[in-house]
């Protein structure tokens, strides 16, 4: 008996918030009954890419210059594909176009799914596209599915029949990764003879939302402040070198490390003190629930959903109004005795462990008959 096929509309596979959490239920979904496959927007190779056709899963890119022609595209592909009766979108306002594009194609379901908290942009012409697509995905999805409470009131309003679906993590697995890896970073810079100081980690896409200039000034600051520190930045995107650059305008490069995209998150923020993360908007990211199933420290913008505290006591928020306020915070907390039990307990408890979050995405996806 072949799987049932679950088709996920997502821009790129790249190693994301929301495309992480997707990697982390299809490695752990039983994938002799039910498999993914991924539409993206573009033909280059995304991070995850190779992973997924390992495991049995398409990539079927559509691309077009704007969304009407790629919504029309998208109809035809699943018109002459009608073995696709889940299509299952993640794209936050833009699912409006291709939930209508599955209706008039008659998939049976759709889903949308919101992995954030508000779409970021303003202006008149912003704001009549986001009450017509709030509109649609309300309207045209058959299933709703949200990271957090928050983010389903901004998607899908006074909406009751929202799966709450947390972005969860292996939490087995991270403990133990956080136990063997406290030295990790140590040791990848072992042959420099500089010391690393106090270790920082931000996390994300070098786009203009994670507010790696906030970061920059961070570190201007730890800098006139005669502090011995060095940030790892990870993640690529559009910024990077314009950030670069001003890195070393500010005579930051010594201090400062651009580290890519990296498979090995979770070792890197097991063997660092803190985290930051001074962020314009976020939904729920998974960067956050890995973090704090390492034990680590991390200091985030007050814009960010409050349901990211999982009361650990390892987040801090803080405005991003003033870089010397987060410095403070860096030079005076004292390292937190790492408890494993109640790091485990917690994010079982609280909806955070991807075993059980496979199992009520399966019987979701197995009700679709």
């Amino acid at each position: 008996m072949q799987p049932k096929r679950v088709l996920h509309i997502i821009g790129k596979m790249d190693r994301a918030g929301a495309e992480t959490m997707l990697m982390n239920l299809y490695r752990q979904i039983d994938r002799d009954s039910i498999q993914f496959d991924f539409v993206t927007f573009t033909y280059d190779k995304g991070d995850y890419d190779d992973e997924i056709i390992s495991m049995g899963g398409k990539i079927i890119p559509i691309v077009a210059k704007e969304p009407i022609s790629r919504m029309l595209k998208l109809t035809v592909f699943l018109k002459n594909n009608p073995e696709y009766q889940v299509v299952h979108a993640h794209m936050l306002l833009s699912n409006a176009f291709h939930l209508l594009a599955a209706k008039t194609a008659g998939v049976k379901y759709r889903i949308s799914h919101s992995h954030n908290t508000t779409n970021g942009k303003a202006g008149l012409i912003n704001q009549a596209y986001e009450k017509w697509a709030l509109l649609v995905n309300r309207a045209l999805s058959t299933q709703k599915i949200a990271c957090g409470e928050q983010a389903s009131q901004y998607l899908f309003g006074s909406a009751k029949d929202v799966l709450i679906l947390p972005n969860a993590v292996d939490v087995d697995k991270m403990i133990s990764v956080a136990d063997n890896s406290r030295n990790y970073i140590n040791d990848i810079f072992s042959q420099s003879s500089k010391d690393l100081g106090i270790k920082i980690i931000q996390v994300g896409r070098l786009s203009e939302v994670k507010n790696h200039d906030f970061s920059l000034r961070i570190s201007k600051e730890l800098k006139n402040r005669k502090i011995n520190f060095t940030l790892f930045v990870v993640g690529q995107g559009p910024l990077e070198e314009q950030l670069k650059s001003k890195v070393i305008k500010e005579n930051l490069q010594y201090n400062i490390q651009f580290l890519g995209v990296r498979s090995d998150i979770a070792e890197l923020m097991s063997s660092v003190d803190y985290m930051i993360m001074p962020s314009l908007y976020e939904g729920f990211p998974v960067v956050l629930v890995e973090s704090q199933s390492v034990g680590l420290n991390s200091i985030i913008s007050t814009n960010i959903s409050a349901e990211v505290d999982l009361g650990l006591g390892l987040i801090k928020f803080l405005d991003i109004d003033s870089p010397a306020k987060w410095c403070d915070y860096i030079l005076d907390t004292k390292e937190k005795n790492i408890n494993k039990e109640e790091i485990k307990i917690t994010l079982k408890s609280k909806g955070f462990d991807i075993e059980e979050n496979t199992k009520k995405l399966t019987e979701l996806y197995s009700n679709m008959q």
